[in-house]
């Protein structure tokens, strides 16, 4: 629990550092340690409207630095961190990067990520409006799955960059995106897309990842069935925020 107060007093910290505060008072600093006293893990994450995302996203980028803190970092040519409106009301999570990512440092810009372009449009919105982001943030070899440690030492970044952008919906695109936000290993895609679970008080939605729709194409409707559902919970303001 200790730990846990210490970290979220260091994320505040981060994020007033990002703006500029080179010090704050002692009454801020005492404020906050009472809250994080009483906040638990599984807490609704609180939104802070007054922060810079940008500059949080920044410096949570800084932070990762040139990671080294699990085996995946052997054999990548970049860190694929994120993109998008960090002001997005919707955020797309997968599960990694794969060839094309890791050489642009780019997230879902092969073909499964043409296919999610795709289907970013078809809901209505640019690719610039939604966040885009995945589980680990360094390419598996041979595209193989991402393991457990590998997902452990990766999850702390993409849950602060959900705290950051405090998205109104979260889509999980795949299994291991569901199984790690969801917080149970045994999932089946098949079993829980097209219904909403909660993470931290943000509705999210698990779908099939555009890889797996590219060798099952017929499952293409299943995909919109569950993004219909999302817009859906989007109303009535399904415009996205201005970047």
């Amino acid at each position: 629990m200790q730990k846990q107060i210490i970290k979220n007093i260091k994320t505040v910290l981060e994020f007033y550092n990002a703006l500029g505060f080179e010090r704050l008072p002692i009454s801020f600093i005492s404020n906050k340690l009472q809250g994080a006293n009483k906040q638990k893990n599984s807490s609704p994450i609180t939104h802070h409207p007054s922060l810079d995302k940008e500059a949080a996203l920044k410096a949570l980028r800084e932070e990762i630095g040139e990671c080294n803190r699990c085996r995946l970092s052997k054999d990548r040519t970049h860190i694929v961190i994120g993109e998008g409106n960090p002001r997005s009301r919707l955020m797309f999570i997968g599960e990694a990067p794969g060839k094309e990512e890791d050489l642009q440092a780019r997230p879902f810009v092969g073909d499964a990520g043409m296919l999610l372009t795709r289907l970013i449009e078809k809901m209505g919105f640019k690719r610039k409006d939604v966040y885009i982001a995945n589980i680990v943030k360094c390419r598996p070899p041979m595209n193989r799955d991402p393991e457990k440690d590998e997902i452990e030492q990766c999850r702390n970044f993409v849950e602060r960059q959900i705290e950051i952008i405090h998205p109104d919906v979260i889509i999980c695109l795949g299994r291991i995106s569901a199984q790690t936000l969801i917080g149970n290993v045994g999932l089946k895609i098949t079993a829980i897309r097209g219904k909403f679970f909660d993470y931290k008080g943000i509705p999210l939605m698990p779908t099939f990842h555009p890889a797996y729709l590219i060798r099952n194409p017929k499952d293409k409707w299943l995909t919109w069935e569950d993004a219909q559902r999302v817009l859906e919970r989007l109303k009535p303001r399904c415009r996205m925020q201005d970047t």
